[in-house]
């Protein structure tokens, strides 16, 4: 079992498909999300998009502006345990509009995604998290 160097954490997080994005609002509630994302530099990119939600009034959105503190978890579980590994990106987000094809954040989204975003980018705002700290943890050693 060891710790991952930042690096490496960046890597195993940025290579994975699916992350948590976990937020907490004025009062400290935390609420935790599955959300689909892009790296790039040293930042974690995600936007809204239009996979069924009950309501476009995001609780992300309002926590984020209440409180732009984020972290987000990636991992790997598999049934062989020596396999096991988790990375961390904690950063502090901001929430601003979508700027069409030409937004970096929705380049690199359309990038990861070609088969769930080719035809239908992100229309909604996008969330970038300026990360200040990578970590992560293996199994393997």
């Amino acid at each position: 079992m060891a710790s991952m160097t930042p690096e490496r954490a960046r890597e195993r997080f940025a290579g994975a498909r699916v992350a948590r994005l976990a937020t907490a609002d004025e009062d400290g509630r935390p609420h935790v999300v599955p959300v689909v994302f892009a790296v790039r530099g040293e930042a974690v990119l995600m936007a809204v998009d239009h996979k069924p939600k009950r309501s476009r009034a995001l609780k992300r959105l309002d926590n984020i502006a209440a409180n732009p503190a984020v972290c987000l978890l990636a991992d790997g579980y598999q049934e062989d345990w020596d396999a096991l590994w988790w990375a961390r990106a904690d950063g502090t987000a901001r929430v601003r509009a979508a700027d069409g094809h030409g937004d970096p954040a929705i380049a690199a989204l359309l990038a990861k995604y070609p088969a769930q975003y080719g035809d239908r980018p992100p229309r909604g705002p996008v969330i970038e998290v300026a990360v200040a700290r990578w970590s992560g943890w293996t199994a393997a050693g």
